[in-house]
């Protein structure tokens, strides 16, 4: 009787560790393509320049590492994208993987941009690294950081 009821135990014991092992590979996963829709949410809000959407996608400790050196601070970044020289014309990004730990992500992956500054044309193709947290229930991004390839 007593065997009986410790087998059982074990039983459900490792039922409930299955059932949940299960269910945070189906959160991670959520977890994943909610990232992904937010990494294209951002090139779509960077090619309308639209500073409300990314001010949504942002923790208000944000930092932004440009490949050439420059750091940004969150308004720093929303202003820059304002800016009336930037036209962007193509924003993507393709290649993205991501990394998950606790309630931080690290999405890396390969970008290209194009359009003019201040007049003159430009083309970017590059790398880059968005750490997001998950904080007041949505992923935010807290720091970017981005690495030239090549440029025309």
């Amino acid at each position: 009787m007593k065997l009986l009821f410790c087998l059982r135990l074990l039983v459900l014991t490792v039922g409930l560790a299955m059932l949940s092992t299960i269910t945070q590979a189906e959160d991670l996963q959520a977890d994943k393509a909610k990232l992904l829709a937010l990494e294209n949410s951002w090139n779509l809000a960077q090619l309308q320049r639209d500073s409300r959407a990314l001010q949504a996608l942002l923790s208000d400790r944000y930092v932004y590492t440009e490949y050439d050196g420059t750091v940004m601070n969150k308004g720093q970044f929303l202003t820059d994208n304002k800016d009336p020289d930037y036209k962007p014309t193509v924003v993507t990004n393709e290649d993205m993987q991501i990394i998950t730990y606790s309630n931080v992500a690290v999405v890396i992956g390969k970008y290209h941009t194009k359009g003019t500054f201040r007049d003159k044309p430009f083309e970017h193709w590059g790398r880059f690294t968005d750490t997001w947290v998950y904080e007041n229930n949505t992923w935010r991004c807290l720091a970017t950081h981005t690495s030239l390839i090549s440029s025309k």
